[in-house]
């Protein structure tokens, strides 16, 4: 059954592209970028009537939001278990991406996607988004800009300690909440953000991953 992402060029395009290239996955790309009228066709709002990126579809699934793209990839690819072949002939499942429903491990994967998505994402850097890069939309908001930004430095210090202790934010193996992580630090940097060092250096971990090169490839053949 072919699988087919809709969706380029953005931070959280980038998402799933990343999960199906660390799972091996065969996919059908269709590279279009927000904003640009592609998403207001017929065709795609069929599919997702918010006119947002991206979209999976995986036989008769429609499913929108980053975040519940990569976890229903890891639940429903993941499964193969490292060191196994993913669908791709001939590259090799590098991660499982979730844990198994019902344990802590799981919980504290929830936990991760909750905070990067309202803490990082939702509440701060989109907030500069909207009254930055699309304030002709949205108009100006001066004192929303530098809240955000204050928000964003408060709430990475909750990051902090795992970051220090551990090369990934779940357990001992590379999941999708450090797919959004890393994403959220790359929009910060492009934010003109300075990050504390531990978060240097576990971006640039996730960076050297075959995994991210190919996904960054995939997320920049915009149509």
């Amino acid at each position: 059954m072919t699988i087919t992402l809709w969706g380029a060029g953005t931070s959280r395009t980038l998402r799933p592209h990343w999960a199906l290239a660390e799972l091996g996955v065969e996919y059908v790309s269709k590279p279009i970028g927000p904003r640009t009228g592609e998403t207001q066709a017929a065709e795609f709002r069929a599919l997702n009537t918010k006119e947002k990126v991206p979209v999976l579809v995986d036989g008769d699934l429609v499913l929108t939001e980053s975040a519940a793209i990569v976890t229903y990839l890891g639940d429903r690819f993941g499964r193969l278990g490292r060191g196994q072949r993913g669908t791709t002939p001939g590259l090799v499942s590098s991660a499982a991406l979730t844990p198994e429903p019902g344990t802590v491990a799981r919980a504290r994967y929830n936990e991760w996607l909750s905070y990067i998505l309202m803490e990082l994402d939702a509440h701060t850097l989109y907030v500069m988004r909207k009254h930055g890069d699309l304030k002709h939309l949205y108009g100006e908001a001066p004192a929303a800009m530098d809240a955000a930004r204050a928000g964003f430095e408060k709430q990475l210090r909750w990051a902090r300690p795992r970051v220090e202790a551990a090369d990934h934010l779940v357990g001992d193996a590379f999941t999708g909440v450090d797919i959004l992580m890393t994403t959220c630090l790359d929009w910060a940097v492009a934010y003109g953000f300075e990050l504390p060092e531990p978060f240097l250096g576990y971006r640039s971990r996730q960076h050297h991953r075959v995994g991210f090169k190919k996904a960054v490839q995939a997320n920049s053949a915009v149509g």
